[in-house]
């Protein structure tokens, strides 16, 4: 597991009717869903992804409100960081998890309703068809609705880095919509806890030589994931992780 601090781990006694319909010659695929402050959205994120996997887990990120007890509610699994310790260290503990668990592929998505889990199963499929270790959503080649000229402009310098540092010609690197082969999870180690964490996993990749593969998906931008996390000033924010993390092992 991983050394994230984890206070109560709730275990839904709910019998989710999920039936893993994507996952490719059987499979088991565990979706991570990483939320901090989530009450508003949490059940219904939960809902839609237990429609494509029975393994769900959320991790809690250090929430004060009633996100944990409404993904449990919902059907998760939900694990709890005792503090908000970032995205990155969230993402660990849930890749740590799944591992743990028998996860044979690893899904990562948010919170916010922004990710649309009925992409997953495609992932799945064309990631066993390219033998490929670890599929990333590009909202790019899909649909990014009501994605702002700002946060476009921000992404693409995050390509840009991204693509100077690695030599990865990686399209949405700053997706959380992602899918790891249990191969590839093992080997990856997220060390940033913030949103320096996605530049991370690229050159991670990059060093390790494991096999990407991007795959053209939805992302919706509503009123309530732009004021959650997706304005403006937090991809600003973004680009600037970016930037110490390269250089801020």
């Amino acid at each position: 597991m991983s050394n994230s601090p984890i206070s109560n781990r709730l275990v839904s006694d709910a019998c989710p009717s999920g039936q893993d319909v994507g996952a490719p010659n059987g499979k088991i695929i565990w979706i991570i869903i990483t939320a901090y402050q989530e009450a508003q959205t949490i059940e219904q994120v939960v809902r839609d992804a237990l429609h494509e996997s029975p393994y769900v887990a959320v991790i809690d990120d250090g929430s004060d409100d009633n996100t944990a007890q409404k993904a449990h509610d919902a059907g998760a699994h939900v694990l709890r960081h005792l503090f908000n310790l970032g995205q990155g260290a969230a993402l660990q503990t849930g890749l740590s998890f799944a591992l743990a668990e028998g996860a044979n592929l690893i899904v990562t998505m948010d919170a916010d309703g922004q990710h649309d889990p009925a992409d997953i199963g495609r992932m799945a499929i064309e990631l066993e068809a390219a033998q490929a270790d670890v599929a990333l959503g590009n909202r790019f080649s899909g649909q990014a609705i009501g994605i702002s000229w700002r946060r476009r402009m921000i992404l693409k310098c995050a390509w840009f880095l991204i693509r100077v540092t690695s030599g990865v010609a990686v399209s949405d690197s700053q997706i959380g919509l992602r899918l790891f082969s249990a191969h590839a999870a093992r080997k990856l180690t997220i060390r940033q806890n913030r949103m320096a964490y996605a530049s991370e996993l690229i050159h991670q990749i990059v060093r390790l030589k494991l096999k990407i593969v991007e795959i053209p998906v939805s992302v919706t931008y509503t009123d309530y994931s732009i004021r959650k996390g997706q304005s403006g000033f937090n991809s600003i924010n973004i680009l600037i992780d970016l930037i110490v993390g390269k250089f801020v092992k």
